[in-house]
């Protein structure tokens, strides 16, 4: 009898521990398939444009293909879906944006709950506003801007990549400390906005600075502001909206999430791999010549900041009575 009930033992305590040696296991040999990392927004957006990088380097790091899935539509709600509706297993990743904490006021009834239905994986990057406008535009710069809005009510209209778009809602922000009227006009996405503005058709857009950086250096933007509380180093003759709309500050954000009860330790693979990415020198340098600033954030820390941001996009949205497309 002591010889089975110490074979009992030995088996029961082996049997314990068999589920934390297999998910030691399977940390260790994820991912064994290609991983996709899906977007809400099309191809040429700043999200998109930092999602590439960061699907790269996992490749790179891991061993195996990450890649970016270009889910627009819905303010990225259908992206959102998609990836709620996925496999628990981290195989579909959703490229987490401002965007998604904007929606979670702008539209009454959604199907899933971010916060409950997408866990935090990683924090990617953080990127700031810049305001541009065409070069003929008779303002050259934002005091001159806000005087010609308050002579003009109405008659400027300011693009953005859609209804509940972060360019939408920082705009609606200006218009509420700088105390102008202007004219919404939404597309579906950045690029087509920014075709727009650089024909001239509208006048001013609060574009991720991402995707305005390169026609700014080349000429065919006017960059009047940022949105950073401090001048950017790769736009370091351009002035903060603050310095003249005090307190004017907003920026955008990205970063990973997985669908609920999809494991810890995987989780921390990726996690710690996007870490030590975004340490690395090649692509911090990347980051900051698109206009952005690594994030790297543990999974939890990326929550809370996550919240924070849902938190105060819903004040705007609701001030401003942005309503979905």
């Amino acid at each position: 009898m002591k010889l089975r009930r110490r074979q009992f033992l030995h088996w029961a305590a082996g049997a314990a521990a068999f589920p934390a040696v297999s998910r030691i296991a399977r940390a260790q040999i994820y991912p064994t398939r290609p991983v996709r990392l899906v977007v809400g927004f099309a191809a040429g957006q700043a999200i998109d444009i930092l999602a590439r990088l960061i699907a790269q380097l996992l490749s790179e790091r891991l061993g195996q293909q990450f890649i970016v899935e270009n889910r627009p539509g819905a303010g990225g709600n259908i992206a959102a879906e998609a990836v709620v509706r996925a496999p628990a297993d981290c195989y579909t990743l959703l490229v987490i944006g401002a965007n998604n904490a904007i929606n979670a006021t702008l539209y009454d009834k959604l199907s899933f709950n971010l916060t409950h239905d997408i866990v935090p994986v990683a924090g990617i990057y953080r990127v700031r506003q810049v305001m541009v406008v065409h070069p003929a535009f008779a303002a050259k710069t934002l005091p001159e801007f806000i005087a010609y809005a308050k002579a003009n009510p109405g008659r400027i209209n300011f693009a953005s990549a859609g209804n509940g778009s972060v360019a939408h809602v920082t705009g609606e922000l200006f218009k509420m400390m700088a105390g102008v009227n202007m004219q919404h006009v939404p597309y579906r996405g950045a690029p087509l906005a920014l075709t727009d503005l650089l024909g001239g058709q509208v006048q001013v857009m609060f574009d991720n600075l991402p995707s305005s950086i390169e026609h700014i250096r080349a000429g065919r933007l006017r960059a009047l502001a940022v949105s950073s509380t401090t001048r950017l180093d790769v736009l370091p003759d351009i002035p903060t909206a603050g310095d003249f709309v005090p307190g004017f500050e907003t920026a955008a954000f990205a970063g990973l999430g997985a669908p609920k009860d999809a494991p810890a330790d995987i989780i921390n693979v990726v996690n710690r791999e996007v870490n030590a990415g975004l340490a690395e020198p090649k692509i911090k340098a990347r980051i900051v010549e698109l206009g952005g600033a690594p994030m790297p954030l543990l999974p939890a820390e990326f929550g809370i900041l996550l919240a924070d941001e849902t938190e105060k996009w819903g004040k705007v949205v609701k001030a401003s009575g942005a309503k979905p497309d």
